[in-house]
C-alpha cells in the first residue's frame, strides 16, 4: 500500500510539475517544418437567380513576402474556371495562413471572398460554399486557426490520441496502440477498460466485428476517447464509453503510401503496406499486412477447494506458448460526384490460424482431518484455431451550401466464421504408478454476421443553434457449434459425450432513431437529446429446441450536455446520458467449456440487459505554450449489473458422478462507482513533452441477489506517464509508464483467460480482485532521407520484466468460503522490436495525364497580375 501511494504521488506531482515547468521562461516550444501542401477549397458559383455560372473565372491569392523586395504582396496561387454545374475546386494548398478569393465574369461585378482552413478541427477540406455574383460587393470573415498537431488533443467531449506520435506501437497491433492511449487500460490478454469498464471498439465511427489484435497499428490515423457518448451514439456500452479507431485513408491529389516491415526477439515477423491514389473524381485507398506471431509466458493457479469437510488442493503450473499467422487486407474508393456528393465503397478481410501445444505440471493434495493424500500428473494440450472475417461499406454523403450542414447514409455488412480443435491429455502419477487418466477432445466452430444501416443529418441552422437527428437498424445473427469426445484406449478412437455438446443459435435486433438539439447563448451552450431503441433478442438450443428470449420494445435514452465558456480559455461542462449493456455472445452461449480443467464455464442463456446512468462534470483550461489540463469528477450507476459468477453443480459428464465448480454470468442487483480523473498534455522543453493521465475511483458491486450475497467494494487507482523527447538528426525517443492498483475485476468478465491464444487462465466471480500491476516500455526512432521519408525503430515492451497479473477470487455459500484460487500470469515480457518504414508519394495532379490547362492559367494571371 506505501508503494502504491508513493506511485501515486509522482504522477500527481508530474502532472502538477509538468504544468508548472511549462510555464518558465525559456520552455516555449517551437515548432518543426513539415509539408502542410494538403489544404482544398472548393465551391459553387451562382448568379442572382441562384443558377450555376459556367466558366466564371476563380483567382485565389495569398499575402506574403516578397523575397526580392522584402515586402508583403498578393501572389497569385491559382487560378481556375467553374465548369457546367458551377462548381470550382482548388487543392494542393498550404493549410497555413490567409486567402482571398477573387470571382469575376462578363457582365457581373467582382466578388471577393476570405478563406482559411480551421486545422484546430481538423478541417483542410473546406467548402466556401455558394458564392453569388452581385452588383454590391461581399466580403465574408473566415476563421483561422493554426496548430500543429501533438501526441493528444483534447476537448470537453473527447480526447483525440494522435497513433502517428506514438513510437512504442509501431509495427504492433491496435492493442499496442491502446497501451499508450490515457484512461484506457490493457490486460495480459490484449482486453481494454476505460474507468475500469469494457468499452465499446469502433472503427470509422461504426461498430466492428473485428479484435484489436487483428487491427494494424500503421493502418490507424487516431483513436477517439468518449467516456460519456452523446444521445447520437449508440446507447450500448454500460456507460464505459467508446474507443472510435479512425482509419488512415488520405485524400491528397496523386499517389502517396508506406511500406514497413518488422521482426521481434520472439521470432515474429511482420510486413505491412498502404497506398493512396487520387486523380480527378476518384480516390482509391488500399492496405495490407502479412505477420507471423509467437508469445510465450508463464501460468500458475492455485485453487482451495472445501466441500462436506474436504480439502483440496489443485496447482497448476506450466510455459504456454502460442504461434500463428494472420494477414489483413482493406481497400476501398471515394467517387467524389461533384464537389458536395461523395460515395464511397470499402471492404476489409483478414484471416488466421493459431496453432499451439503446452504442458502444464499439476498437484493435487487432499485433507481429509490429519490425513492427507498427494496425486502428481501433467496436462498436455493441443490446440488449433482458425478465423476469418470480412466485411463492406457503401456510404454517401451530401455537403449542402450552408457550411457543416450535411446528411449521410450508409450500409455496413461483416461476417466471421472460426473453427477450433482443443485436445487435453492427462496423466496422473499415485504411488508410484502412472496410469492415463483420460483424454479429451474438444471440436468446435461458429459463424456469424452483422447488418447495419444508419442515416444521419445535421444541421446548423445558425451560428448558435444546431440540429442532429438519425436512423439506425442492426442485425446480429450468429450461431455456433460445441462437440467434446472422450478417448478409448481399448478401441483407439474417441466417443462422444453427448450430454456435454450443444448447438446454438441466435438473432439480436435493434432498432433506434435519436435527435439532439444544441444552442449557444452568450457563452453558455446546451445540447439536449433523446434516443429511443427498441430492442430483441432470440436464442434456440437447436437439439432440444429451448428458445431463450429478452425483448425491450421501447427504451428511452436521454443526454444532457451544459457547459459555461469561463475564460477565452477555460471551459466548464456538465453532462448526462443514459445507457444499455446487452449480453454478448460468449456470456450467454450455454455450453460448457473444459480447455481448462481447474475453470470449467458456461454461459447464461437467461441475461437481461444491464442500465446504466452516468454523470460527468469535466474543466478544461488551456495554459498556453502547449499545455493542457482536463479534469473531470464522474459517477456510474448500473442496474442488473452483469457480473461473473461461480458456483457448485452436478457434473453433467455422464461417466463422472461428483459435482464440480462452474463459472458463469449472472445479473447482479447494482453497482456505482465514482471517481476522479486527471489528463494533462506539457511542452516542458522544445524538446520534451509530457502526457500524463491519473483515475482515482471507488467501485463498489452489490450482489445481495446472488446464492452467497456477493459484495465487493474497493477504492483504486490507475496512472499512465508518455514521454517523448525529439533529439537533433532527428532522432525521438518515447519512454512510457502505466500503474494499475489493486482493483476489482472488470464486472462481465473475468481475469483473463486468453482461450486458444493463450493457454487459457482463470474466470473469477464478483468477489474478485487483481493485485498491482506496473510497467514500462521503451522506443527509439530515427527519420532519414529526404523529407523524413524513411525510419527505422527500435522498441522493448516490459522493460524491466515488472508486468505481472496477479488475481485473487473466493466463492461464498451460506456466507462460507467454499473455494480460493489466486492466479499468476505474465506474457512476452522484454519483447524487443526493429521496424523499417518507407513513405513514398507523388503530390501530381496529372497522374493519369489530364488536359494541360497551365499555358490558359499563366495568360489569365498575366491579365490580373496587379490585384490586391
Amino acid at each position: 500500500m506505501k508503494y502504491s501511494f508513493k506511485l501515486l504521488m509522482v504522477l500527481i506531482i508530474s502532472v502538477v510539475t509538468g504544468n508548472l515547468f511549462a510555464q518558465m521562461p525559456g520552455m516555449r516550444p517551437q515548432g518543426g517544418g513539415q509539408n502542410v501542401n494538403v489544404g482544398h477549397f472548393y465551391g459553387k458559383i451562382l448568379d442572382e437567380n441562384g443558377k450555376p455560372m459556367v466558366s466564371a473565372s476563380v483567382q485565389l491569392t495569398q499575402n506574403k513576402m516578397d523575397t526580392a523586395t522584402k515586402q508583403k504582396r498578393d501572389f497569385v496561387i491559382a487560378i481556375t474556371l467553374t465548369d457546367g454545374k458551377g462548381d470550382f475546386s482548388i487543392d494542393k494548398l498550404s493549410v497555413l495562413g490567409n486567402y482571398q478569393l477573387l470571382v469575376t465574369a462578363v457582365g457581373y461585378a467582382p466578388t471577393i471572398e476570405k478563406a482559411s482552413f480551421n486545422l484546430k478541427a481538423g478541417v483542410i477540406d473546406k467548402d466556401l460554399g455558394n458564392i453569388k455574383l452581385k452588383t454590391d460587393e461581399k466580403q465574408l470573415a473566415g476563421v483561422v486557426v493554426t496548430a500543429n498537431k501533438g501526441m493528444l488533443q483534447m476537448g470537453i467531449d473527447r480526447k483525440v490520441f494522435n497513433v502517428d506520435k506514438s513510437l512504442t506501437s509501431v509495427g504492433g497491433s491496435a492493442v499496442d496502440v491502446m497501451k499508450n492511449v490515457p484512461s484506457v487500460s490493457v490486460d495480459i490478454d490484449g482486453n481494454v477498460t476505460l474507468r475500469n469498464k469494457a468499452p465499446q471498439i469502433f472503427v470509422d465511427g461504426r461498430p466492428t466485428t473485428l479484435t484489436l489484435e487483428q487491427i494494424p497499428a500503421d493502418d490507424i490515423e487516431s483513436v477517439e476517447i468518449i467516456t460519456n457518448p452523446s444521445a447520437k451514439f449508440d446507447a450500448s456500452g454500460g456507460g464505459a464509453g467508446i474507443l472510435n479507431i479512425v482509419l488512415k485513408k488520405n485524400r491528397k491529389p496523386g499517389y502517396n503510401g508506406n511500406i514497413s516491415a518488422g521482426v521481434d526477439t520472439k521470432g515474429g515477423t511482420s510486413l505491412r503496406g498502404n497506398a493512396n491514389i487520387r486523380q480527378g473524381k476518384i480516390n482509391f485507398f488500399v492496405g495490407g499486412m502479412i505477420n507471423n506471431r509467437r508469445s510465450g509466458g508463464s501460468q500458475s493457479t492455485t485453487r482451495t477447494d472445501f466441500v462436506n469437510g474436504t480439502k483440496t488442493i489443485f496447482q497448476q503450473t506450466g510455459n504456454p506458448q502460442s504461434s500463428g499467422n494472420f494477414a489483413y487486407g482493406r481497400a476501398g474508393l471515394d467517387y467524389l460526384i461533384d464537389n458536395r456528393n461523395t460515395l464511397t465503397v470499402s471492404g476489409s478481410a483478414v484471416g488466421g490460424t493459431f496453432p499451439n501445444n503446452n504442458r502444464f505440471d499439476i498437484l493435487r493434495d487432499t485433507i481429509i482431518g490429519d490425513y492427507t493424500s498427494r496425486v502428481t500428473g501433467v496436462n498436455l494440450s493441443d490446440a488449433n484455431f482458425k478465423f476469418s472475417n470480412y466485411g463492406g461499406q457503401l456510404s454517401f454523403k451530401h455537403n449542402f451550401a450552408k457550411p457543416n450542414k450535411n446528411i449521410t447514409a450508409d450500409l455496413n455488412y461483416s461476417a466471421s466464421t472460426n473453427s477450433n480443435q482443443f485436445v487435453t491429455s492427462t496423466k496422473y502419477n499415485n504411488a508410484g504408478d502412472e496410469q492415463a487418466f483420460g483424454q479429451q477432445k474438444s471440436v468446435g466452430s461458429g459463424n456469424s454476421s452483422n447488418f447495419t444501416a444508419q442515416t444521419d443529418y445535421s444541421n446548423p441552422i445558425n451560428d448558435r443553434v444546431k440540429l442532429e437527428m438519425g436512423l439506425r437498424a442492426s442485425v446480429r445473427d450468429n450461431n455456433s457449434k460445441n462437440e467434446n469426445f472422450i478417448f478409448n484406449s481399448k478401441t483407439n478412437e474417441y466417443f462422444p459425450l453427448t450430454a456435454l455438446n450443444s448447438r446454438y443459435k441466435y438473432t439480436d435486433q435493434v432498432y433506434a432513431g435519436y435527435v439532439t438539439f444544441s444552442q449557444k447563448i452568450k457563452d453558455f451552450t446546451y445540447q439536449l437529446g433523446g434516443r429511443v431503441e427498441s430492442s430483441n433478442y432470440t436464442g434456440t438450443l437447436i437439439d432440444s429446441n429451448q428458445v431463450f428470449k429478452n425483448s425491450y420494445p421501447l427504451s428511452f435514452f436521454p443526454s444532457l450536455f451544459l457547459t459555461q465558456k469561463l475564460t477565452e480559455n477555460q471551459d466548464l461542462q456538465l453532462n448526462y446520458s443514459r445507457k444499455i449493456n446487452r449480453p454478448n455472445f460468449f456470456q450467454t452461449i450455454p455450453y460448457l467449456d473444459y480447455s481448462d480443467s481447474l475453470n470449467i464455464s458456461r454461459g447464461n442463456p437467461n441475461l437481461k440487459p444491464e442500465f446504466t446512468n452516468l454523470v460527468e462534470l469535466s474543466y478544461q483550461v488551456n495554459l498556453g505554450k502547449g499545455n493542457n489540463l482536463l479534469s473531470t469528477l464522474y459517477y456510474r450507476n448500473t442496474n442488473d449489473l452483469i457480473t461473473n459468477y461461480q458456483f457448485r453443480d452436478k457434473n453433467p459428464n455422464a461417466l463422472r458422478s461428483d459435482s464440480i465448480f462452474i463459472n458463469s454470468y449472472e445479473n447482479a442487483s447494482s453497482s456505482y462507482a465514482y471517481g476522479l480523473e486527471v489528463t494533462s498534455t506539457n511542452k516542458i522543453a522544445k524538446w520534451w513533452s509530457i502526457t500524463s493521465n491519473i483515475n482515482l475511483y471507488n467501485s463498489f458491486i452489490n450482489g445481495g441477489n446472488l446464492q452467497g450475497g456477493l459484495n465487493n467494494q474497493l477504492v483504486s487507482w490507475f496512472g499512465k506517464l508518455n514521454n517523448t523527447f525529439i533529439f537533433p538528426k532527428n532522432y525521438s525517443i518515447q519512454f512510457t509508464g502505466d500503474y494499475t492498483s489493486k482493483t476489482i475485476l472488470p464486472p462481465g468478465r473475468g481475469g483473463g483467460g486468453g482461450g486458444m491464444f493463450y493457454g487459457g487462465g482463470s474466470l473469477s466471480t464478483a468477489n474478485g480482485y487483481t493485485e498491482p500491476v506496473y510497467g514500462f516500455d521503451l522506443a527509439v526512432k530515427k527519420d532519414f532521407l529526404k523529407d523524413k521519408a524513411a525510419s527505422i525503430s527500435l522498441s522493448m515492451n516490459d522493460i524491466f520484466a515488472t508486468k505481472v497479473y496477479r488475481v485473487h477470487s473466493t466463492s461464498t455459500f451460506s456466507k462460507s468460503v467454499y473455494t480460493i484460487q489466486d492466479n499468476e500470469r505474465r506474457r512476452d515480457a522484454q519483447v524487443l522490436r526493429l521496424n523499417l518504414n518507407w513513405r513514398f508519394g507523388n503530390a501530381d495532379f496529372s497522374l493519369f495525364k489530364r488536359k494541360n490547362m497551365k499555358a490558359e492559367q499563366e495568360s489569365m494571371q498575366g491579365g490580373m497580375e496587379n490585384v490586391k
